[in-house]
């Protein structure tokens, strides 16, 4: 089963296509000023070029479906929408922070920390087992403080993302790891696809929204003066 997978939640815009667990395509870059809206369909199209497919070949499209950037999820939320409507092939959407600790699976760790910068002191957050990948606890926005996850301080345990470098420099907990060059990516999204697929946990494509997890803000403009 060839499956197309987009994931904008974040800077890293990622594009990849597998054939059932086998990953054949990974198109994707990290950038500072979000490029999704520029580079997604470029990156779709390399990413089909180099799987050798068209695609008419695609059986369904899974989707990083935040939390996250609030217009990066908007705009990877629409285009799959887009192709599963025009396909007429199901869409499956995967938490993006799950993608985020499936590179540190089984590598000695108690607990995996994905942490999404989301402004000031505040995270997108969850905890995995380090050995199974089991939710330990749901996502959520947190406000980290010298006080944050200390029930792991005699944890092995690794906080991975942007939200990382802040956290290193508030958190006491002198035996924790930080990697925050880790970014939600489309390649780590074939193992929970592929097992939604399995159970047929697909999305609705009419009523489908991202994760947003909590409401948009945007700037306000100020008044001009008389």
């Amino acid at each position: 089963m060839k499956i197309l997978y987009l994931e904008t939640s974040s800077k890293n815009c990622s594009v990849a296509i597998s054939d059932n667990e086998k990953l054949l395509c990974l198109c994707e870059e990290v950038s500072e000023n979000y490029k999704q809206s520029e580079s997604l369909h470029t990156f779709v199209e390399w990413a089909l070029e180099g799987a050798g497919i068209s695609m008419k070949d695609i059986q369904a499209v899974s989707l990083g479906k935040g939390p996250g950037s609030y217009t990066g999820l908007r705009i990877g939320a629409a285009s799959a929408k887009g192709f599963c409507y025009g396909l007429k092939i199901p869409l499956i959407a995967v938490n993006s922070l799950e993608s985020m600790m499936e590179p540190f699976l089984g590598k000695n760790y108690d607990y995996i920390v994905p942490l999404v910068d989301a402004r000031r002191m505040e995270v997108y957050t969850a905890i995995y087992d380090g050995n199974t990948g089991e939710e330990i606890a749901a996502t959520e926005a947190k406000i980290l403080d010298e006080h944050s996850f200390t029930e792991f301080a005699d944890k092995k345990v690794i906080f991975v993302g942007d939200g990382a470098k802040k956290a290193k420099e508030i958190l006491q907990l002198p035996n924790a790891e930080f990697n925050e060059s880790i970014y939600p990516s489309a390649q780590y999204l074939i193992k929970k696809t592929l097992e939604k697929i399995e159970k047929k946990d697909v999305e609705d494509i009419a009523y489908f929204e991202p994760f947003y997890l909590k409401d948009f803000h945007g700037v306000k403009k100020k008044k001009s003066e008389d």
